[in-house]
């Protein structure tokens, strides 16, 4: 029988530049929340973007340094996502990161 179970996903928007110790901040952020026992996160690269600044990103070849958006989504149960977040938090305050978490209810259908 199908059945849908509740879950909470969080997404991480960040720039691509955004680094801590030399490492994209996207790549730390999956690291993390594989250690961290997570049931899954996935990173996406946009394409096209702007945001606080009013600034176009691009991936066009005409924008050779570019700082395209990164999105790293992670889903798992709200008490998982919850006792994750400070991890998050205490990395992108430490790398002095701009980015945007935002979190929602989501179902996963399961056999």
């Amino acid at each position: 029988m199908m059945e849908f179970i509740e879950r909470e996903l969080l997404r991480v928007f960040v720039g691509e530049q955004e680094k801590f110790n030399h490492h994209p901040i996207y790549e730390q952020l999956v690291s993390r929340a594989l250690e961290h026992g997570m049931a899954g996160a996935t990173v996406f690269r946009g394409l096209l973007s702007f945001g606080l600044r009013h600034k176009v990103h691009t991936s066009k070849i005409f924008e050779l340094a570019g700082d395209l958006p990164m999105v790293v989504e992670i889903v798992d149960s709200t008490d998982k996502i919850e006792s994750f977040l400070p991890e998050i938090e205490t990395l992108l305050r430490e790398a002095g990161a701009d980015a945007l978490v935002t979190r929602e209810t989501v179902r996963q259908w399961t056999t």
